[in-house]
């Protein structure tokens, strides 16, 4: 079954939204948390970023204070429902580290999807035995990381790109994601494979940026990045930097605008979707 679509979004919606009222009423957070009683401006702070499930009660008495008229009241009201439930979300992504668990997240509310990987396959498209070689080098430096638990979570994650109605999917691979390196040749050759049965599916494309190509006045991205755009337009884009050790989460209009520049970038430097398909049929018996 496809993962149910998840909060994390309309959590950031809600409170950009809750935030933007405060300031339309010039109030600051100690004078809306001393209005309510409430001990400290920690509690409305984390609502504000979306870092924390909001109590629907919580929601409303802020409405209260910012006198929000009905009109806009119940569309806000149903954002926060939304951003409040969890749907069997923990039940779905339970066997998940938090790392992927954030990105299967975002995978499982997006409309469009466009992954950068400057090194290894992206974890959607990943076949089991591929994934585990990733994941088994990954937990030499962190020796929490439940390797099999992880491979059967990437291929909960991957079930979005087949639901009824799954995001676009983009992903833009360099030449050194596409190359064997120490991966062993049968494995390597499966994933090939599999790349090229992944963009036979109408949602899905891959296109490959050739070595020696020119992007972006020669200022090529250093890391692996995704962004993810919502069906409710109103819903944050958001773009995810991945670093070794942690991920950089950006939701800024800025910040994204300059990633999607980024992206068109990247795009008009790779081979085509076609060419791209035709390169990777190429390598498998190399």
């Amino acid at each position: 079954m496809p993962l149910p679509t998840s909060p994390v979004i309309r959590r950031v919606r809600l409170g950009a939204e809750l935030r933007q009222l405060r300031r339309r009423e010039a109030l600051t957070l100690e004078q809306v948390c001393d209005r309510l009683g409430w001990a400290s401006t920690s509690k409305l702070s984390r609502i504000e970023l979306g870092q924390s499930r909001p109590d629907l009660a919580d929601v409303l008495d802020l409405l209260d204070v910012y006198e929000v008229p009905s009109s806009a009241r119940d569309a806000l009201i149903v954002i926060a429902r939304d951003a409040a439930t969890s749907r069997g979300w923990w039940k779905a992504l339970a066997e998940m580290g938090e790392r992927q668990r954030t990105y299967a997240e975002l995978e499982a509310s997006a409309a469009r999807i466009v992954e950068y990987q400057p090194a290894v396959v992206p974890g959607l498209l990943q076949t089991p035995a591929y994934a585990r070689l990733r994941l088994a080098a990954a937990a030499t430096f962190d020796p929490e990381v439940d390797v099999d638990a992880e491979v059967r979570s990437r291929t909960v994650r991957q079930e979005v790109l087949r639901r009824a109605d799954p995001p676009h999917y983009t992903a833009v691979l360099t030449e050194a994601a596409c190359d064997r390196g120490q991966t062993p040749p049968e494995v390597w050759r499966e994933q090939l494979r599999h790349l090229v049965t992944m963009t036979g599916l109408a949602n899905v494309t891959v296109r490959l940026l050739p070595g020696g190509a020119t992007v972006c006045g020669g200022l090529d991205p250093l890391t692996p990045y995704s962004s993810y755009a919502f069906p409710d337009p109103a819903d944050p884009r958001t773009v995810m930097i991945e670093t070794l050790t942690s991920d950089v989460r950006l939701a800024t209009a800025t910040d994204v605008d300059r990633y999607e520049r980024i992206t068109e970038a990247l795009l008009g430097a790779a081979l085509s979707a076609e060419e791209t398909v035709a390169a990777l049929a190429g390598r498998v018996d190399d």
